[in-house]
């Protein structure tokens, strides 16, 4: 999902997030090339500066899609708009704004979980958005959620296992068209947790970053230059 303007940081940077530069490469066109040259098909949803964010991707065999309602929609309307790439193969879904690397890759895709999202349990009393776990399964969620209440981070990115991705795709269609295209692609699954629940998979030894702040690039790149995983620590509110 890369349609979003990224209000939080878009007073400090001229183009979208997902397209400063990480070591020497566009955050997207890296996960991109990741995930491509995993044997991945993959799609872009586009809106924010759309025509900035395929010239990044020049090259690369992706699939795009356009959310024109970016302005007044959140990525659920996103993700409707991609609903046709959504058949019934393994999916994964993620953010365009998140840095990853091939073990957390390989982590998500070695999970044996229907339906598995990625936390991190050394970030709760600092972050975005949380979890309440109970044997690893999410039982509440939300950016107001008390130190008390959480237990982990959310990253980001889930995976869906082929058998449940059709089941996925009509709840989407039926949240979007009850009107609820205002809320998060992530809303699908937390919508639907009593019948498919949904594990979290800890990250936590790994870095990522999402990019929300001037502060998140920043750890990003000092990672990046020296391999160094307690960048990841560094998080600024």
């Amino acid at each position: 999902m890369a349609a979003g303007v990224g209000s939080r940081i878009s007073r400090t940077i001229d183009r979208p997030k997902s397209t400063l530069d990480v070591g020497g490469v566009p955050l997207i066109r890296r996960t991109v090339e990741m995930l491509l040259g995993r044997g991945f098909d993959v799609a872009i949803v586009l809106g924010y500066e759309k025509d900035y964010i395929m010239d990044v991707l020049e090259g690369c065999d992706v699939t795009f899609f356009e959310n024109p309602f970016y302005r007044v929609t959140n990525s659920m309307a996103s993700l409707w708009f991609a609903r046709d790439f959504i058949g019934d193969d393994d999916l994964i879904l993620a953010n365009a704004d998140v840095y990853w690397d091939e073990d957390i890759l390989d982590l998500i895709l070695s999970d044996e979980h229907p339906a598995v999202m990625l936390g991190d349990e050394s970030r709760v009393e600092q972050g975005d958005y949380f979890f309440k776990t109970v044997d690893g399964f999410i039982k509440a969620y939300g950016k107001e959620l008390t130190v008390d209440e959480r237990n982990t981070e959310y990253v980001g990115i889930a995976r869906l296992d082929g058998s449940i991705t059709a089941r996925f795709r009509k709840n989407l269609e039926e949240m979007v068209f009850s009107g609820e295209y205002g809320l998060w692609w992530e809303n699908v699954l937390y919508e639907n947790i009593s019948s498919q629940p949904v594990f979290v998979r800890d990250v936590s030894e790994y870095f990522w970053a999402e990019i929300d702040y001037i502060d998140d690039y920043e750890r990003i790149k000092g990672f990046v230059s020296t391999g160094d995983v307690s960048w990841k620590l560094n998080r600024k509110e």
